[in-house]
């Protein structure tokens, strides 16, 4: 269950935040960390696994992950990416991914 204070921290969002991801979102995003993707995971989802997007320095991945351990958070792994595109790289950004649904 989400607490007024986390609700504080929602996104202005065309699209509502995922269920199964809405508490991890917004636990990064109170803690300072600039989210601009989720995905709860699943059969017919982006991803395979409750996964977050999220901009930031080199520390930024540092951060997130010691906030998520701080609450609890089930962290499978975290990961710098760049995705080709049009034969083009594409990115950097975080990507910090649960091992299940985060509630």
């Amino acid at each position: 269950m989400l607490d007024e204070d986390l609700e504080l921290h929602a996104p202005r969002v065309d699209l509502p935040i995922d269920p199964g991801i809405r508490r991890a979102v917004l636990i990064l995003r109170r803690g300072g960390v600039e989210t601009f993707e989720s995905c709860q995971g699943g059969e017919g989802h982006a991803f395979a696994r409750p996964t977050i997007k999220f901009n930031g320095n080199a520390w930024a991945g540092y951060k997130a992950f010691a906030i998520a351990m701080e609450h609890g958070l089930p962290v499978a792994r975290i990961q710098f990416v760049w995705h080709e595109v049009d034969k083009q790289l594409e990115g950097p950004w975080w990507e910090i991914v649960f091992s299940h649904h985060v509630d």
